[in-house]
């Protein structure tokens, strides 16, 4: 059965811009972030993996969707890849902090990505 939240998840993904699908992924792995803290936290190391694992699944994510006509995409792609071999050393290690260090990150991302969408708004 699908809840209210889920359709109103489904049709956010649905009717968003480009941009937005970036921002919401963003947002994603930062939430999970948080989910696989918790989960090791209460020692539920399934759910910590799962959790991980759907932070990869948005990198992965994030690469593939990457634009590749601008010449920042090879320093995205290169701290995305990087992002990427930590989740797996955290999965790995079942280490907290560097989860601290890649939610950051992500954090960073986002904040500068509402910036460049507010700012493209702006000249439009």
């Amino acid at each position: 059965m699908i809840t209210a939240a889920q359709k109103y998840q489904n049709n956010q993904a649905t009717t968003a811009t480009p941009g937005e699908l970036t921002l919401l992924l963003f947002n994603g792995a930062i939430k999970f972030i948080k989910q696989t803290k918790l989960a090791l936290q209460e020692k539920k190391l399934d759910k910590a993996n799962e959790f991980n694992l759907r932070v990869q699944d948005i990198i992965s994510e994030l690469v593939i969707t990457l634009d590749r006509s601008y010449p920042i995409s090879e320093q995205l792609l290169m701290m995305y890849d990087y992002m990427n071999r930590r989740m797996i050393e955290s999965n790995i290690n079942k280490d907290g902090s560097i989860l601290d260090e890649i939610e950051d990150l992500f954090a960073q991302f986002r904040d500068t990505w509402k910036e460049a969408m507010i700012m493209s708004k702006q000249r439009v």
